[in-house]
């Protein structure tokens, strides 16, 4: 059965209302969290960025959910201290931790002054990374040459199993590619052939583990409320996918995406005030094939969200699945 997840997102929320969120989202059954690790927003509007490390250990300590994070080894953090992050995090909560590396956005990761790699040279980056910390994990003494330097790491702590490395991906390219080290796949919300093609993509080159899904989505009792919260919040985030990852700071998303409208945030945010359409959404993903689902509604307040979605979309759509694979 598919398990259904709340999103934690830094950039909306300050941590300490966000720890607040997951704990209330737990409460109203939702069986798991995550989030993603960014150091600045995508627009003022959102207006936060916390610490995603800190937060997961006090998330982790205060609920019972099995949580990941998305992260970027290899400019903001050497792989040796991601890999003592993740270590700790795993050997404290045995089996209630996975984290995805990926290769990362400039607006992340320009604060370290060093020079922002292509797309392919990001990527290399990451192989090495993602070695490097698997060897960490295993107990090994590290060194290193290469995109990234390692000079005589070892971990002493170490996670009682090794932590899932789930592969983020946003293309049929990065899918495939990811397939050769990843212990799952995990993407975002796109129309249902792109969503098809990244999957196959990734199982036609051997990929294993869960398939994972970040849905976006809007959520109001009107429809103008959660058109108007799509657009306020979204906006920022209807950038193309190759320049996404290459814009340094929040004033170039706003820049960049001024002008965009309900039409372009409908391409990356589920929108409707209508529980039931949500619902069918929702059992749409199901049925393509994904593991875990985590939702991730774009207001800035959740509580309204994540009351309704607990009490009438989640018993819904279990149900709804259920009776389609009876």
């Amino acid at each position: 059965m598919t398990v259904f997840g709340f999103h934690a997102n830094h950039e909306q929320a300050s941590p300490r209302q966000l720890l607040q969120d997951v704990q209330d989202a737990e409460r109203a059954g939702f069986a798991a969290a995550m989030c993603s690790d960014h150091f600045a927003p995508w627009s003022r509007r959102q207006g936060h960025s916390g610490f995603a490390w800190s937060w997961l250990g006090a998330a982790l300590a205060t609920t019972g959910l099995r949580m990941g994070v998305v992260t970027a080894p290899g400019q903001r953090y050497h792989p040796a201290i991601l890999a003592q992050a993740s270590a700790t995090l795993a050997q404290m909560f045995p089996g209630r931790f996975w984290m995805a590396p990926g290769s990362g956005e400039n607006l992340n990761e320009h604060v370290t002054g060093d020079p922002w790699p292509d797309k392919e040279d990001r990527q290399l980056r990451l192989e090495e990374c993602i070695e490097v910390i698997r060897r960490l994990h295993r107990g090994e003494a590290v060194d290193h040459r290469g995109r990234i330097t390692v000079a005589q790491a070892r971990l002493w702590d170490l996670p009682p199993e090794p932590v899932p490395l789930i592969a983020p991906a946003l293309s049929q390219g990065t899918s495939a590619r990811s397939a050769a080290w990843a212990d799952g796949l995990v993407t975002v919300n796109q129309p249902v052939d792109d969503l098809r093609a990244i999957l196959e993509a990734y199982r036609g080159q051997g990929g294993r583990g869960p398939r994972v899904l970040q849905v976006h989505l809007s959520w109001a009792p009107t429809r103008a409320e959660a058109e108007r919260i799509a657009v306020d919040q979204w906006q920022s985030n209807t950038v193309s996918r190759p320049r996404l990852a290459d814009l340094a700071r929040t004033e170039d998303f706003e820049s960049a995406s001024a002008g965009a409208g309900l039409d372009e945030v409908r391409q990356a945010v589920d929108i409707s005030a209508d529980l039931h359409w949500h619902v069918q959404r929702l059992a749409d993903y199901v049925e393509l094939g994904f593991d875990e689902i985590y939702l991730h509604c774009v207001a800035q307040e959740q509580g309204p969200f994540i009351e309704a979605f607990g009490r009438e979309v989640l018993p819904a759509v279990a149900e709804l699945t259920a009776d389609a694979t009876a």
